[in-house]
């Protein structure tokens, strides 16, 4: 069988398999609770777990939601045998898989739930797939890819009926709820305008695709490792860490730190679609004024500015101005000059009629400023917000116990609902970003034109595309490898 027909096969009968009967036992110690029909109480009340991706920080996903103390990884599943080591000498009572597809068609009635801790360019065909069987999902972040992907799953979480959770932990710690409280209780007055900044990327960007082919390292299926992607020779140094610089498979800068620098902006200003995207990027020259071409690679650096539509928590359109490779906003007056600025190299800075506020990665160690009306301030009981216990590091604890719960039966901080146009945000702001690389011949042969740049992109939010620059929504929605599919 060729390797299209088999992704082919695959694809249809994870589609497919639980129409066909009965499947095998997966000789695991507690029965999964969801095989015990409506209303069941599962032995232990505990929940299987399916691990995809352990490696890394799949190894830290799967961990999080172990040290819950109410969940039990039944399975696990990785391409890299080098990476999910660990993770098989930990759960050495895990059955382990390289295909995921593979592990679902067998193991469909044997667990309950699943984390998600690929690469982005493969988050959405595990979650969709998981979704579909009715298994609760916890997804790493950036949500998806694209952006296409993200409204579909997010529109699958109501559908199917399941738990979900991004992995941006930083949406249950006490930080981001600390600011909620003061900007309801008018501390800062009416928001327009939120700076966000990372120090990121951490890994080589703006550069020329390597080119040279490599030998396979033992123990990687690539062409598992690829996915969704086109397929493409194994070179050096993209797996398993810097593939988040290169746009087949990574969202960059944004799609690594956005979930968790933005996250705090949505959840205090209920911010949910943006209407329109303009960016700027930093520039690589290679000579003298000579300036590199790199599309297959996310900048070094880039500035990005979003508008949110009003919502019920402002007065009017709100600004988000992005920026990250290190580049950051000028500090407040109100900062002094020897105070850390967010947490030194990331941070969010929220701009209000009355005043300012700001915290660092994951919405923590938030201030007033000046900082002196951090402890100054005191916010009134009915605007107080309860904490998830465990703050930040109990976002895996929470998402078990809800998946324990049932649909519906207990909040999450970050579902899909949530999570899907916090993703759809960030990926937009990333359209701004390629668009600034499109590029098309001169009439006279001499160059190029660069008709991306210097634009503001116009977002038609219902049907998912810019409506004043068409050559970016390839993008949207990118093109599969063949037997691959999201199966909607």
């Amino acid at each position: 069988m060729s390797e299209k027909d088999k992704n082919t096969s695959l694809n249809n009968s994870r589609r497919n398999f639980m129409k066909v009967g009965a499947l095998a036992a997966a000789g695991f110690f507690i029965v999964p609770r969801h095989v015990l029909g409506k209303g069941y109480v599962a032995p232990s009340d505990r929940l299987i777990v399916a691990g995809i991706g352990v490696g890394g920080m799949g190894g830290n996903d799967i961990n999080g939601v172990f040290n819950s103390g109410k969940a039990d990884i039944g399975f696990l599943c990785d391409v890299d045998d080098r990476r999910a080591q660990k993770s098989r000498e930990k759960f050495a009572k895990a059955k382990y898989y390289k295909d995921w597809r593979e592990l679902f068609e067998k193991e469909g009635k044997n667990f309950d739930a699943v984390t998600v801790s690929t690469p982005d360019h493969n988050h959405a065909v595990v979650a969709m797939a998981a979704m579909q069987m009715g298994k609760h999902v916890y997804v790493q972040k950036p949500l998806t890819h694209d952006i296409y992907e993200a409204r579909v799953l997010t529109d699958a979480a109501k559908k199917y009926k399941v738990v979900t959770q991004m992995g941006n932990q930083g949406a249950s710690g006490d930080g981001v709820r600390q600011l909620r409280e003061w900007y309801d209780s008018k501390a800062i007055g009416d928001v327009h305008t939120v700076y966000c900044w990372t120090n990121r990327p951490v890994w080589p960007q703006g550069i020329p695709w390597p080119g040279t082919k490599a030998e396979v390292p033992q123990g990687l299926d690539w062409d598992l490792w690829l996915g969704t992607a086109p397929y493409t020779d194994y070179v050096e140094k993209l797996v398993p860490f810097n593939w988040r610089g290169w746009w087949e498979y990574g969202t960059g800068a944004l799609g690594d730190m956005g979930c968790h620098i933005v996250e705090p902006a949505f959840t205090v200003l209920d911010l949910t679609y943006a209407k329109d995207v303009q960016a700027s990027v930093g520039s690589v020259y290679v000579d003298e004024f000579q300036r590199g071409y790199f599309p297959e690679s996310c900048p070094p650096s880039s500035h990005v500015t979003l508008t949110f539509p009003k919502t019920k928590k402002t007065k009017g359109d709100v600004t988000v101005y992005w920026m990250d490779g290190g580049i950051q906003p000028s500090r407040p007056e109100e900062l002094g000059p020897e105070e850390v600025f967010g947490d030194g190299g990331n941070g969010v800075l929220f701009i209000g009629t009355k005043g300012k506020m700001m915290a660092g990665t994951y919405g923590e160690n938030p201030q007033l400023l000046p900082t002196s009306r951090t402890s100054e301030f005191k916010v009134k009981d009915k605007h107080k917000i309860t904490r998830v216990p465990g703050s930040a590091g109990g976002h895996y604890n929470q998402w078990v116990e809800a998946c324990i719960a049932g649909y519906g039966n207990k909040e999450v901080s970050s579902p899909f609902e949530i999570a899907g146009p916090l993703t759809e945000a960030l990926l937009m702001a990333n359209l701004a970003i390629r668009g600034i690389d499109i590029r098309t011949p001169r009439a006279d042969g001499k160059g190029f034109n660069y008709p991306g740049r210097d634009l503001k992109l116009l977002w038609d939010n219902d049907n998912m595309r810019v409506t004043n620059f068409d050559e970016v929504n390839k993008y949207v929605k990118r093109e599969y490898r063949p037997g691959w599919t999201l199966g909607v």
